[in-house]
């Protein structure tokens, strides 16, 4: 076996296996936290909590207690910030990214029967694809349409309808369902890079140096995280895309690549809500519902 391939598969390995691992971490972290988050006891009269709630793992209780104020100063030398989960599933992608796909762009990436276009092309389009999308994802957030919920979906979907019918008009069927998750992913991580750790290290020097930290900036931070909370379930069914072939290989790929991400998306929210004590169970037999719908209608309409 020649030294550069078996070399490569090995790295393929150690980064699929990180990629996982990392991706494990960073989806756990935001499920706990926007699920405490929720469950928090905010019926307080307190200057300084925000919320307070009880947990128990491995036969001990745990005290759960969210400021509004900052901790003493010799706490935020020690604190626990969750970054490296996120940045690390990032990397180990975007690593993977490069040396299956954009080393073999010629044959996982192009498909002739799609659209005839170069590697290096593909690969441009590729890479733009992820720039441009975060920036419009990031632009719509900071405009005033981020105040009102339905209308700030609405567009999301729309324009995820656009790019993923786009990309399967573009690349072959499984690479552009993968462009789809690696832009969402994208995002995610942007959120957090761009966002969330920014906002919370502008948090620390305010705490640092005694003053009122802007609570603006946790606002925005929480905003960015239940975003990403809500993408999870979406990108972990395009991280196992590749095992349903019936699916990525479809006419209609594309459509039903969108009625995914809905459907996931009522889920995730189903149980958001379950953490508030809000119990809406027809949330999430309506997804589940439509998936089996979703599956008649394939076995309907084959291609």
């Amino acid at each position: 076996m020649d030294f550069l391939p078996y070399t490569l598969k090995w790295l393929e390995l150690v980064l699929r296996w990180g990629h996982v691992l990392f991706a494990i971490l960073w989806v756990g972290n935001s499920f706990l936290f926007n699920y405490l988050d929720n469950k928090l006891n905010k019926n307080i009269t307190s200057e300084n909590i925000d919320g307070e709630g009880y947990l128990m793992h491995s036969g001990y209780y745990y005290k759960l207690t969210r400021l509004k104020t900052s901790p003493p100063l010799n706490y935020l030398k020690n604190l626990v910030i969750f970054k490296w989960q996120s940045y690390l599933t990032f990397i180990t992608g975007i690593l993977l990214l490069a040396v299956i796909y954009y080393y073999n762009s010629g044959i996982l990436m192009v498909d002739k029967k799609v659209l005839e276009i170069s590697p290096l092309n593909a690969i441009l389009i590729s890479l733009a694809s992820l720039i441009f999308s975060w920036f419009v994802y990031d632009f719509l957030c900071k405009s005033k349409l981020i105040k009102n919920n339905v209308i700030f979906i609405l567009i999301i979907f729309i324009l995820l309808i656009i790019i993923s019918f786009i990309l399967t008009k573009i690349f072959g069927p499984k690479f552009a369902f993968l462009s789809v998750g690696l832009i969402v992913g994208t995002n995610m991580f942007g959120n957090v890079f761009t966002v969330i750790i920014p906002n919370q290290a502008n948090i620390i020097k305010s705490s640092e140096k005694n003053e009122k930290f802007d609570m603006s900036l946790s606002l925005a931070a929480k905003q960015r995280s239940i975003h990403n909370n809500y993408s999870t379930f979406f990108v972990l069914f395009i991280m196992l895309s590749g095992h349903y072939s019936f699916i990525v290989y479809h006419k209609y790929n594309w459509l039903i690549l969108c009625l995914i991400a809905l459907l996931s998306g009522l889920a995730r929210h189903y149980f958001n809500l379950r953490g508030r004590n809000i119990h809406r169970l027809y949330i999430l037999v309506s997804s589940i519902i439509g998936l089996v719908i979703l599956a008649v209608l394939l076995l309907i309409f084959k291609n």
